[in-house]
C-alpha cells in the first residue's frame, strides 16, 4: 500500500469522524468545531489532487467566514437548539433517504465509472509552470462571470437579512432614540441650585 493511500484512508476517517461528531454534538459550538474540521480535512484532500487555490479558498471562506457566521447566528438570534432537535426525528427518513441516493451515486461514479484500477494513464500530466490559480481565475471571470457576479449578489442578500433578522424587537432592549438626542435642550437636562456658601470651621 503507498504512502498516498494511507493518508487518504486517515483523511477519509477523520472526515468521517469529524462529520459524525458534527451531527450528534449536543452542543452548537462543539459542532462547529466538528465542521471547522471537516473542511480543512476536505481541503487537505484538494491539496493532495493539486488544487490549491481552492484548498486555501476551502479553508479562508468556509473554516473561516462562513463558521464566523454560523456562530453569530447561533449566538446571536438565540436559537433554541433543544426544541429544533426534538423535530429531528420527523425529518429522520427523508434525511436516511437522501443519504442513500447519495451513497449509491457515489458507489456508481467510483466503482463503476473508474472501477478498482488505479491506472490513471488517462489523465494528462501537468505542464510545466502551470498555475491552478491563474487556469481557475481565467474560466471563472470569462466563462462563468454572470454565475459568479450572481453568488456575489446573493450572499450580499443573505448577510443583510443575517443583520436585520438580528434588529428584532427584544423586551428590555435599550436602543437610542436620534430624534430625541438631537432636540434635547440643555435646561432640560441640568438643574442649577441656589446655595448658600459654607463657613469654613
Amino acid at each position: 500500500m503507498t504512502p498516498e493511500i494511507i493518508v487518504f484512508f486517515i483523511l477519509a476517517l477523520v472526515a468521517v469522524a469529524s462529520a459524525l461528531g458534527m451531527l450528534f454534538s449536543k452542543n452548537a459550538i462543539y459542532a462547529a468545531i466538528f465542521l471547522v474540521l471537516n473542511f480543512a480535512t476536505v481541503a487537505v484532500f484538494f491539496l493532495t489532487l493539486g488544487g490549491s487555490f481552492i484548498a486555501v479558498s476551502q479553508v479562508a471562506v468556509y473554516a473561516g467566514a462562513i463558521m464566523v457566521l454560523f456562530l453569530f447566528v447561533v449566538m446571536m438570534l438565540d436559537v433554541n437548539i433543544e426544541a429544533a432537535k426534538r423535530g429531528l426525528t420527523r425529518y429522520a427518513p427523508l434525511g436516511i433517504g437522501l443519504a442513500l441516493v447519495m451513497a449509491i451515486e457515489l458507489i456508481n461514479v467510483i466503482w463503476l465509472r473508474v472501477g478498482v484500477s488505479s491506472d490513471v494513464s488517462g489523465f494528462a500530466p501537468t505542464p510545466e509552470g502551470y498555475s491552478n490559480t491563474k487556469a481557475l481565475g481565467s474560466v471563472l471571470y470569462t466563462e462563468h462571470v454572470y454565475a459568479f457576479e450572481i453568488a456575489a449578489v446573493i450572499l450580499l442578500l443573505a448577510i443583510v437579512a443575517a443583520i436585520t433578522l438580528t434588529m428584532r424587537r427584544r423586551p428590555g432592549l435599550k436602543v437610542q432614540d436620534i430624534s430625541k438626542q438631537v432636540a434635547v435642550r440643555a435646561k432640560d437636562r441640568i438643574r442649577i441650585v441656589s446655595m448658600e456658601a459654607e463657613k469654613k470651621q
